[in-house]
């Protein structure tokens, strides 16, 4: 009896991903954020050699 609820119960589950984007899209997400951290940072670059 319970080999066969075991049973019912594997054929039942599936390995379902629903992502929001494709897996491509988010490499270029994080790119575009290091991309805008790298912006942020270099605007800053020269701040302590002014005082």
């Amino acid at each position: 009896m319970l080999a066969a609820a075991v049973q019912v119960a594997q054929e039942n589950t599936e390995a379902v991903t629903h992502l929001p984007i494709p897996p491509v899209g988010f490499g270029i997400v994080a790119f575009g954020v290091l991309v805008g951290l790298l912006l942020v940072t270099y605007a800053f670059r020269s701040v302590g050699t002014r005082h």
